[in-house]
């Protein structure tokens, strides 16, 4: 009887886990596609669309709205998004730098005011949002969670607008720590 060794059992079990993890993240690269057009109202059901959704239900002349985020696991989130979406403006930088500064401005002031010093506001990147519309987490940062990999702006116009990267943004003083180069950056804010 040829019995496998310890080592042979653990490389497999290694290639499966690296196979389960990479289906998983195609699945979450194809979930966040997005094919929205407020003209085909069947194109808007995906449940990807769902943020989508809710900008078309915003008035028009509305530049950033804000929405209670729906999940049970995150009782104590907000939402900051900007009213346009569609025509590839599904990602931060692809907004126009006017309409970025007011999404931050919108998100922040809204931060601050349920959280005082506390407040925190991120965006996932690319290879983990589930929701093609734009999108900023609203909420209080939790303790511990600054590390050294941030620069610091002034103001919400200088917030940079990395491609394909998430970034989290909190207070300190009079001045903004940007944290860059992350993917998945809203749980350095309290459920």
């Amino acid at each position: 009887m040829n019995i496998p060794s310890a080592p042979s059992i653990m490389t497999a079990m290694l290639r499966g886990l690296f196979i389960a993890l990479l289906f998983s993240a195609i699945g979450i690269l194809a979930a966040t596609e997005c094919n929205c057009d407020p003209g085909k109202p069947e194109t808007m059901e995906a449940r990807q669309c769902s943020l989508c959704r809710e900008a078309e239900k915003q008035p028009s002349t509305e530049r950033v709205f804000l929405l209670k985020d729906i999940n049970p696991r995150k009782p104590n989130r907000w939402l900051a998004l900007p009213r346009a979406h569609g025509g590839g403006l599904h990602h931060l930088h692809e907004m126009t730098p006017a309409d970025r500064t007011a999404l931050w401005t919108t998100a922040i002031d809204k931060a601050k005011s349920m959280w005082g010093d506390d407040w925190g506001v991120a965006y996932n990147g690319e290879k983990v949002r589930t929701q093609c519309h734009t999108h900023v987490h609203i909420g209080k940062m939790l303790p511990h969670v600054e590390s050294q990999h941030f620069v610091v702006v002034s103001e919400p116009s200088q917030i940079p607008a990395p491609v394909g990267e998430g970034l989290w943004i909190h207070g300190t003083g009079n001045k903004l720590h940007v944290h860059l180069g992350e993917q998945t950056t809203e749980t350095v804010l309290m459920r």
